[in-house]
């Protein structure tokens, strides 16, 4: 049975420390990776992604791939926080020499499986990734995590065609549907509305989900693992609120990628903690 209550405290350390690193950085994106935290909390703490911290590459793992690279910060918190390395080292993030870089590199953070952060082609890994462990009748699962604004670049499309043709039902993918990307609000820079429907249209099961709610998150989660003895892959669109946990990054273009100042940490510290 999940623990609601460790899966929230988890996410709320994600987004606590992503927004630290970010401030120490005085770089990165603090929207995107807030809003991604309950959605990571539910994959490594909420007993749903199988994961060995003591070895990265243990050949049972299951398989993450974060296209939306930029949220970083998010992913290395999680990552730290479920034991792959001293969550205290993202401090270093975005520095001079750090292996904590601003887009995520496999060759550098144990836990991290796909390089990422050119966006639109996490979904394309993730069908490759996904068609090799059916050809080898390996059980694991294949989740994804995409942005909504990715979206709009045409391979995600042929990603989703061919995950339909292969009847990869091991693959589940989210999209954060926060509805903000860098240049302003989805609906306005290129309509992706109705979305649901796209991905039904593509043959994908498509679930639709609060993406801050756990108890819908695990849910969706339990009914994506029992449509894996099917045939379709498993969209579950989150709808999520970018910068999500602090009351001034909430809904706002300005924090897609800019980091707090000294007061604004402060800040959002207070309503996080």
């Amino acid at each position: 049975m999940t623990d609601f209550k460790q899966v929230k405290e988890k996410a709320n350390e994600i987004r606590i420390n992503s927004l630290k690193m970010v401030h120490a950085a005085n770089s990165g994106h603090p929207g995107g990776s807030l809003s991604i935290a309950d959605i990571l909390a539910s994959l490594y703490f909420g007993g749903h992604l199988k994961h060995n911290p003591k070895d990265p590459e243990d050949p049972n793992r299951d398989i993450l791939v974060q296209s939306k690279g930029h949220a970083s910060p998010a992913l290395y918190s999680c990552l730290g926080l479920a034991g792959f390395f001293p969550i205290e080292d993202t401090m270093s993030f975005r520095q001079l020499g750090s292996r904590f870089q601003g887009h995520i590199d496999r060759m550098r953070v144990p836990g991290v499986e796909i390089s990422t952060g050119s966006l639109g082609h996490g979904l394309s890994n993730s069908v490759g990734i996904a068609l090799a462990a059916k050809l080898d009748n390996h059980p694991r699962k294949i989740f994804t995590i995409l942005s909504d604004g990715e979206l709009q670049e045409g391979s995600n499309w042929e990603a989703a065609m061919s995950a339909a043709q292969f009847k990869l039902s091991n693959l589940i993918a989210f999209v954060d549907r926060n509805r903000i990307q860098l240049d302003g609000w989805t609906e306005e820079t290129m309509g992706l509305n109705p979305l649901p429907d796209k991905f039904k249209a593509f043959n994908w099961e498509v679930i639709e989900i609060n993406g801050h709610n756990l108890e819908e998150i695990d849910q969706a989660l339990t009914k994506a693992a029992a449509l894996g003895t099917g045939e379709k892959p498993i969209m579950i669109i989150a709808n999520t609120i970018k910068g999500k946990g602090v009351s001034f990054m909430e809904d706002q273009v300005a924090w897609h990628g800019v980091a707090p100042k000294d007061a604004d940490l402060a800040n959002a510290l207070k309503e996080l903690v």
